[in-house]
């Protein structure tokens, strides 16, 4: 890699000092600084970033920078008051930002125009719809504008999740303000063809183009069967007591079953709201503004929430519903954990809410229905299937993930019996190239095993030779093949073309030389969610009264040990075991965050409380769930823990495991966190002088809780970096709590 010159040094000082003169960070995250260079650079732009990436930055802060006023197009009226409204937090400029929509006044817009034409304004939300009135055209062309933002690209597409026909039009608006102006296209989904029609559609010029990465290492997938609602209900509160005080969303069809389930969890004392469009607007704001400010843990929203709200510490996204497509799954899930830390995904499938997805549709034009019908049948795909939904997730928006288990989805955490698929394979590609590569994969399944339908009658594919040789098999084994030598990139889906299968050159390649295919059938959840019970495997109640106990008792301990109560035992190792009810050393190192040593340092009085807990109320332990909470060791974590054993410099291990800094160090708290020592001590000395690392050491023996940010306050925001903190605290929790 060659050295940077002065000018491009010169550049990352003013970009650094800007970010942190107008938004208080010290570092930009992924892409942003490259994004923001190319915008400054006048270059159309394109910028696929997954929720909680920054997006909103890359082009807020090129707008603060820059002459005149940056035109933002923007779908939602909820999501341009929440921009504005930070962006005026940030500024001592209460006009620095300004929206035109249908939600102000004539006296509003009146104010608005004038802020704009005496040059107060550095951005301007507007609305699809208001962009495309012959006046707004009129007025926008007295303005000095310095860019064109489309925010929500995927809007553009008709493949894409939500397809606003107004955004066909943005580049004959944007040619008759100003034809020179330079475009920046974002969004959180695209998949490549989305991407493709966001290209074309604009007719972006050379552009710059940025995709980050769509993996989210830090959100647990889990799918479950839905049964009746009120197993469901029982299940979605049972959850919630579990994770008591911390924020969630859960996603609903309708706007009934919002109102319904907010109701239930109120009647359980959970604090909680509904959140639809039907309601009005004040109730709307106010109860998000709740939400905000955590005056309430739960929203119990349909799709009309969630959209560019600024609360990064949602811990889970519970989908009641599915939802119909997985751009709107990857969206709305992407809400939680936007600060790196725990988030947990939970959905409910069944056929019957697929169904009435698809009966949604019936009114729609037929090529509406055909594109619908393609995202539901993916839903259901990924739904149903018994491979590593984050490698499902990633195959389906084009990035490849080579990784054997993600350890972080309810598939690599509980894995089925894998089973040898490789002949089927052969014979489902050769099946698709005797059928002329014509067919979906419904169509395949079904003359594989050899029903008559009039179709296939009509076509006379009865008569051809791989007909019914798949007969011993049922339909879900079927749709299993063919999932996974899609996700081998043995064939293609043509989405242009409704989803017919295709054969590429590796399918080829595969039939002459074929390699083992060792896969898990897919989950079949009908035939289990018409009996399913109130007690799923996946569900157990933290014991509140134990837990409670063991706080106090890590409490005395931590008195005696001379440390803070964290550094006995966290709040989640306590939770495990008041949940799995740990009875000897061996079980206890298999809760989340205890290691053999940290066992062995303080478990005995822990144990023993358990114990004499256990036999006087009676309790029946489930072991089997115990053992499924071992938590996995990944490639990665063993790769840097031999890397600092031999002491290489941080930056460079990053390098070598492809891990972005602020990557690395998450990894690193996680292998702490865990219970394993790391000694970072060579790098702590190269950051921070001895008195520096005293004195953050001394505030974490005496802190009531392991909080970052607490601390940075506490030691002086202007002193100390949150990641130099955060490095003292991985060496503080090796040396005191393991």
């Amino acid at each position: 890699m060659s050295e940077k010159t002065t000018q491009e040094l010169d550049m990352d000082e003013t970009l650094n000092q800007a970010l942190l003169d107008n938004f208080g960070f010290n570092a930009f995250k992924g892409n942003q600084k490259d994004i923001i260079g190319s915008i400054l650079n006048k270059a159309d732009t394109l910028v696929i970033m997954p929720t909680g990436g920054g997006k909103s930055l890359c082009y807020q802060l090129p707008a603060i920078m820059q002459e005149g006023t940056a035109l933002i197009i923007s779908p939602l009226i909820a999501l341009m008051k929440n921009q504005v409204d930070l962006m005026r937090g940030y500024s001592s400029n209460d006009n620095i930002a300004h929206f035109l929509n249908s939600s102000l006044s004539r006296t509003q817009i009146k104010q608005v125009k004038t802020d704009l034409i005496d040059g107060h304004t550095k951005m301007l939300y507007v609305a699809p719809e208001t962009l495309t009135k012959d006046e707004t055209v009129a007025f926008l062309k007295q303005l000095d504008i310095s860019f064109v933002a489309v925010d929500e690209a995927h809007c553009i597409s008709e493949w894409g999740h939500d397809f606003r026909p107004e955004y066909r039009r943005i580049r004959a608006i944007v040619d008759a303000i100003d034809p020179e102006l330079p475009i920046v296209a974002l969004t959180a989904t695209a998949t490549p063809k989305v991407q493709d029609d966001i290209l074309k559609n604009l007719q972006l010029r050379a552009p710059n183009i940025y995709i980050d990465s769509f993996n989210r290492p830090n959100l647990y997938y889990e799918i479950r069967p839905k049964g009746k609602p009120d197993v469901v209900i029982k299940q979605i509160i049972q959850f919630i007591k579990q994770n008591t005080g911390k924020s969630g969303i859960i996603y609903c069809l309708n706007r009934k079953t919002t109102e319904d389930i907010a109701e239930m969890l109120l009647a359980n004392d959970i604090k909680a709201a509904a959140y639809h469009a039907g309601l009005e607007p004040h109730v709307r704001t106010e109860r998000q503004d709740q939400f905000l400010s955590e005056e309430i843990d739960i929203i119990v929203a349909t799709i009309a929430f969630g959209m560019g709200i600024d609360k990064p510490d949602v811990r889970y996204v519970i989908h009641y519903n599915m939802p119909k497509s997985l751009e709107n799954y990857y969206q709305e899930t992407g809400r939680a954990g936007r600060d790196g830390l725990e988030g947990r995904c939970v959905g409910f499938f069944n056929h019957v809410d697929m169904s009435k997805l698809e009966k949604f549709m019936r009114d729609k034009p037929v090529a509406e229905r055909e594109v619908g019908g393609q995202h539901l049948s993916e839903v259901i795909s990924y739904c149903e299937s018994a491979t590593c939904r984050r490698e499902f997730l990633l195959h389906y928006f084009g990035e490849p993930y080579n990784e054997p288990n993600c350890c972080n989805c309810d598939n690599c955490l509980q894995p089925k019996e894998k089973i040898d698929l490789t002949n089927s394979a052969i014979l489902a590609i050769n099946a698709i190239l005797g059928l002329k590569e014509n067919f979906n994969a419904k169509y395949i399944c079904t003359f594989l095993l050899g029903e008559e339908t009039q179709e296939i009658i009509d076509f006379e594919h009865d008569q051809l030779e791989y007909f019914g040789e798949g007969d011993e098999q049922n339909r879900n084994y079927w749709n299993t093949v063919i999932n996974q030598i899609l996700l081998e990139d043995l064939l293609r889906k043509d989405i242009e073309n409704y989803g017919i299968l295709k054969v590429q050159e590796a399918g080829l390649e595969y039939i002459k030389k074929p390699y083992p295919l060792l896969r898990a059938l897919n989950h079949e959840y009908d035939e289990v969610s018409a009996t399913i019970e109130a007690e799923t495997p996946q569900m157990t109640t933290l014991d509140q009264t134990l837990f409670n106990t063991l706080r106090d008792l890590r409490k005395r301990v931590a008195k005696v040990k001379k440390v803070p109560p964290y550094v006995v035992f966290q709040d989640r190792s306590l939770e495990e075991m008041a949940t799995f009810y740990p009875i000897t050393l061996e079980e206890l190192e298999n809760i989340n965050g205890v290691s053999k040593g940290k066992a062995e340092k303080f478990g005995k009085e822990f144990i023993k409380l358990i114990t004499d807990y256990v036999e006087q109320n009676e309790i029946e332990r489930a072991m089997d769930l115990v053992m499924k909470s071992v938590a996995n060791k990944s490639k990665a974590k063993i790769e840097i823990i031999k890397q600092i054993d031999k002491k290489i410099p941080l930056a460079t291990i990053g390098k070598n495991l492809d891990l972005k800094p602020n990557e690395l160090l998450a990894e690193l708290e996680k292998i702490v966190d865990a219970g394993t020592k790391l000694n970072i001590d060579y790098h702590i000395n190269n950051i921070l002088d001895r008195d520096e690392q005293e004195e953050i050491f001394e505030y974490l023996m005496t802190a009531e809780t392991d909080s970052v940010s607490d601390a940075a306050r506490e030691l002086g925001t202007d002193i100390y970096d949150e990641d130099d903190i955060r490095y003292v605290r991985i060496q503080f929790m090796s040396k005191m709590a393991h």
